[in-house]
């Protein structure tokens, strides 16, 4: 069996590079090739516009569930401030009302003081008087 040689080899990938060529060439005339490059073109189109769509479609819900996430959050925040308002509103009440039975129980203490110190006046002056009717007899 005999070896190509370096020239009979260079010849046939020269030959097999132009028929590659002359496939080529043949497939870019062929209307069916151009045919179907248009049609992957056109798909390639659409692939593209569908994920542009689902793309579009997902920033939407992105800013809709983060609308939803701030209109969630002020609510709270409305509703904590609402609490800590009632809360103080509450304190200042009781601290009213606790300020109001203090101010009775000072009122009735010295209500209470008054009648006690009426009390012992009366008696001294019963007593100085019953000192001077003594005296006088």
């Amino acid at each position: 069996m005999r070896l190509p040689s370096l020239t009979e080899r260079q010849q046939a990938a020269a030959a097999a590079k132009k028929a590659a060529l002359e496939r080529y060439r043949a497939t870019l005339s062929d209307p069916d090739f151009a045919e179907r490059r248009v049609a992957r073109a056109k798909a390639v189109a659409a692939r593209g516009k569908r994920i542009a769509e689902r793309k579009a479609a997902a920033e939407a819900r992105q800013a809709r569930e983060a609308a939803e996430q701030a209109a969630r959050e002020e609510a709270e925040r409305a509703a904590r401030e609402a609490v800590l308002e009632a809360e103080r509103v509450a304190r200042e009440i009781a601290a009213e009302a606790e300020h109001a039975v203090r101010q009775r129980a000072a009122q009735e203490r010295a209500a209470r003081d008054r009648t006690l110190e009426e009390a012992l006046m009366t008696t001294r002056k019963d007593r100085k008087a019953a000192r001077k009717a003594k005296k006088r007899k």
